[in-house]
């Protein structure tokens, strides 16, 4: 080798036949070198690690039809997969400001959507939280939307990355903060609050009928639990009759996490006031379209939607909420659980 050459490393191989952990999967971490890779992983109904399938994209569509010139406002960019469809639909003379509070997926977006030829006048990125969106139109001179989504929840990307903290399935520090440089971390939140309010926390996120004792068995560990699989050893030791990896634990630890996860990045009072600001945000004949993963999201976008009905603010709004298609879910388990009601602006 001669002086000055850089030495070359050799990629670190997973073992066995196929990666296990994130850091492994290199080629579905770099989708534009390895294309034909990932058409083998989402021809299979999965999805690749560090990317986001975007659900009922052609209904959304159908809902909120786009047209040229027109203003649009994605408060959940995520990876962009929506944003992207609407872009196409609204140029040329139309604007798209997309929000979410994860700094770290909206600069992978905003790189992505850019390198995709849409311009910085055609696409704003906006690092907030959605419930700052009827006070930063105004502030912005902006006056409504014609277009509105919201695909609430978590993304792939978000559940993927075990340095995030958003699952039990992987090891990792107990996080989940959607952005990790504000507020306090599941950890933290978890060597403070009470065995009570912990309870009460499980059953309103999450509707968890062992709550009480969830809450006990985390308490006793009160200082201990620093990590994902901490966590879910706390939670797994109040059900010694079932295995990790039983459906029936799963389902208790999917609630659980959820219901923390829910507490930490305070989402049911950032959607209730979405939820209040939305029609003054809207321009008139706006239509909005949201997408909801759980019962307690779907329960408060279906009381908004009606009573704004009521009070005249919409002029039509989905009397029930439609579901993924039977091909799409197959496709795409995590879209099996998504709800997505509509409104007009009156």
């Amino acid at each position: 080798m001669g002086e000055g050459e850089e030495r070359h490393v050799r990629r670190k191989r997973y073992r066995g036949n196929h990666p296990r952990t994130f850091e492994e999967k290199y080629k579905e971490l770099d989708p534009a070198r390895y294309g034909a890779d990932l058409e083998k992983i989402l021809a299979r109904g999965d999805t690749p690690a560090g990317s986001h399938r975007s659900i009922m994209v052609a209904e959304i569509l159908a809902v909120l039809a786009p047209k040229p010139g027109e203003t649009a406002i994605d408060a959940t960019l995520g990876y962009g997969g929506h944003a992207r469809e609407v872009l196409a639909r609204i140029l040329p003379g139309g604007r798209l400001f997309g929000f979410d509070r994860d700094p770290v997926e909206l600069r992978k977006t905003t790189e992505r959507l850019h390198s995709l030829g849409y311009p910085e006048t055609a696409f704003t990125p906006v690092h907030a939280n959605f419930s700052d969106l009827g006070a930063w139109l105004p502030a912005s001179g902006i006056a409504g939307a014609d277009v509105f989504i919201a695909d609430l929840g978590l993304s792939s990307m978000q559940i993927d990355d075990p340095l995030r903290g958003f699952t039990f399935k992987r090891k990792g520090p107990l996080d989940m903060r959607m952005d990790p440089s504000r507020g306090e971390s599941a950890r933290d939140f978890l060597a403070t609050v009470s065995e009570q309010r912990l309870r009460d926390i499980l059953v309103a996120n999450a509707d968890e009928g062992r709550a009480e004792e969830i809450a006990r068995a985390i308490c006793l560990r009160r200082g201990r639990i620093a990590t994902t699989r901490d966590l879910a050893e706390a939670i797994c030791s109040v059900f010694p009759e079932l295995s990790f990896k039983d459906p029936e634990m799963a389902k208790t630890l999917r609630r659980s996490f959820q219901a923390i996860r829910i507490e930490v990045n305070g989402e049911f009072a950032a959607l209730e006031r979405l939820l209040a600001d939305l029609p003054t945000c809207l321009k008139p004949g706006a239509r909005a379209a949201i997408l909801s993963f759980h019962s307690g999201e779907d329960r408060r976008v279906e009381a908004a939607l009606a009573s704004g009905l009521a009070a005249g603010l919409y002029s039509a709004v989905s009397t029930e909420s439609a579901r993924p298609g039977r091909e799409e879910r197959y496709g795409n388990p995590r879209s099996t659980a998504a709800k997505l009601r509509w409104a007009i602006r009156a």
